[in-house]
């Protein structure tokens, strides 16, 4: 069977959803391929039921901050209660309400497994049924996502580890969970589970965090172990399998062991490029497919000549997030549209159909304990890309809107500065509910607003948004000797710790 349309979409996720969405707003006729559940990863096992799992706990904690709500709360966390309300988040995993979106739009949905077949072609897999081959007349954009990596640590494959699917949608919890890694899966997987009265044990080689600026991982260790997790940094684990009675047994370089019911292995990400067919138009399956700023991919078959190719989301490696993979989709759906229609087309830096911020302004949330989020560069990252910066630190708990929302409230703020433009390239907030702040931060690095500027963007009294007027004080104001202050030099009111390390572990945010 064979049928042509206009635009073929592989990956029923958020990104290939925005990707049909913007095309078949504009008039086009898509097929949207997908083989699991409309909505993908962040929908049913990342990004919604984690951060549900993870805020019933949180909201307990803020209510026990405040003198006078802390004296009424009597019990403990209703851990059923929450995963019922996860359950209803993730529509006891029925993709009904996003097909039935897709109806009301008009795009056509394709249950099987979709793989390149050949410039403009995709074949349909589809059980019990004949293959379907979709020809497109305009374009095929690819958005499998990527799956979980399971390390050649000897025994652990055999052990029956979990990945963060099975941290997410999990129906009866441990008693006891190891967690081997570092980054944003393994910070938020411990927050949850600890905040579920479960021992829990972080193994990370490195630091936490370790793409965001060094307080921000430490703010994490101390968070965690106040909720009573045992972390262990600089842990190399050697080898891992179960016992007689089932119990996990991890192995550490140190030749000490942790025991365990359950281990969660959260250490990066692989792209879903293996059975993609790639290699039918001149790409290596199991790698990472690289783009252009319009997410056009490089090196395919006939892509330079009349482009027809997109990768969109994870499968590009330019930014595991699902949000940053909204974006890219929405550039690349209207760009679809935009080439198909004879219509103008923008790919100028900031211009409509280009996904620039994916280079400089990608913000980022931690919903662990504490929260931390960051945007742009780190001071460290900065030096190395050969800016002049300024850094300057505050003390979350010293800002009066912080001290409201909960008592002895302890966090940070950073700015960080290019010397010679005068503005925001890189911030990161640590504390309870500070992913608020955030898209101040976003605004002010993709708006390049100067920094002189920022005086006149009066936060509200009492907010924790104040923080912005404690760091431009600490940066000095506009024409005083502070302002000069060149990349280097340290006073009190600027930044004293070591450089932070944004290599990250290419793992997606859950």
């Amino acid at each position: 069977m064979e049928r042509e349309v206009d635009v073929v979409v592989v990956g029923g996720g958020p990104v290939g959803e925005n990707v049909a969405d913007r095309a078949r707003a504009a008039g086009l006729e898509v097929v949207l391929v997908e083989h699991q559940l409309v909505g993908g990863e962040c929908s049913y096992w990342a990004c919604v039921p984690s951060k549900t799992l993870l805020r019933s706990a949180a909201a307990l904690r803020a209510a026990k901050r405040v003198a006078g709500s802390a004296e009424a709360v009597t019990g403990t966390l209703d851990v059923a209660a929450v995963l019922k309300r996860r359950d209803y988040w993730v529509s006891d995993w029925s993709d009904t309400g996003a097909v039935g979106w897709l109806e009301s739009v008009g795009i056509e949905l394709e249950r099987g497994h979709g793989r390149l077949a050949g410039e403009r072609r995709v074949i349909v897999g589809r059980d019990g049924t004949e293959p379907l081959t979709l020809v497109a007349r305009h374009a095929v954009a690819v958005s499998p996502g990527s799956d979980p990596v399971i390390p050649p640590i000897p025994g652990l494959a055999g052990a029956r580890p979990w990945t963060s699917r099975d941290a997410t949608s999990v129906r009866h919890p441990p008693r006891r969970l190891a967690i081997i890694g570092g980054g944003v899966v393994a910070a938020e997987m411990a927050t949850a589970y600890a905040g579920f009265g479960i021992e829990v044990t972080v193994l990370a080689r490195s630091s936490l965090l370790r793409n965001m600026e060094p307080f921000a991982g430490d703010a994490v260790v101390a968070g965690l172990r106040g909720l009573g997790a045992s972390v262990r940094v600089g842990a190399s684990v050697t080898g891992v399998g179960r016992n007689d009675a089932d119990e996990v047994i991890v192995t550490l370089d140190d030749g000490s062991t942790v025991i365990a019911d359950e281990v969660l292995v959260a250490t990066g990400r692989r792209p879903r490029t293996t059975a993609l067919g790639v290699e039918s138009v001149g790409l290596e399956p199991g790698t990472w497919i690289d783009v252009d700023d319009t997410m056009l991919v490089t090196g395919a078959t006939g892509n330079a000549e009349r482009p027809w190719l997109y990768a969109v989301g994870d499968v590009n490696h330019r930014a595991l997030l699902t949000h940053q993979g909204k974006y890219q989709a929405r550039a690349t759906g209207d760009l679809i549209a935009a080439r198909a229609l004879g219509r103008p087309v923008d790919t100028a830096p900031w211009g409509a159909h280009v996904a620039t911020a994916d280079h400089s302004a990608v913000p980022e949330v931690v919903f662990a304990e504490p929260e931390c989020v960051s945007v742009g560069f780190t001071a460290a990252a900065a030096e190395r890309a050969g800016r002049s910066v300024r850094v300057a630190d505050v003390e979350l708990g010293a800002v009066s809107g912080a001290g409201i929302l909960a008592d002895d409230y302890e966090g940070r703020a950073r700015l960080v500065v290019d010397a010679h433009a005068g503005t925001v390239i890189g911030a990161t907030f640590v504390g309870q509910d500070v992913a608020e702040l955030l898209q101040a931060a976003t605004i002010a690095i993709v708006g390049e607003v100067p920094v002189d500027r920022l005086w006149h963007a009066v936060p509200a009294f009492p907010t924790v948004s104040e923080a912005w007027l404690r760091l431009l004080e600490a940066l000095g104001r506009p024409g005083s000797p502070a302002t000069q202050v060149a990349s280097g030099d340290r006073r009190d009111d600027l930044a004293t710790d070591g450089p932070g390390v944004t290599a990250g572990d290419g793992e997606a945010a859950a």
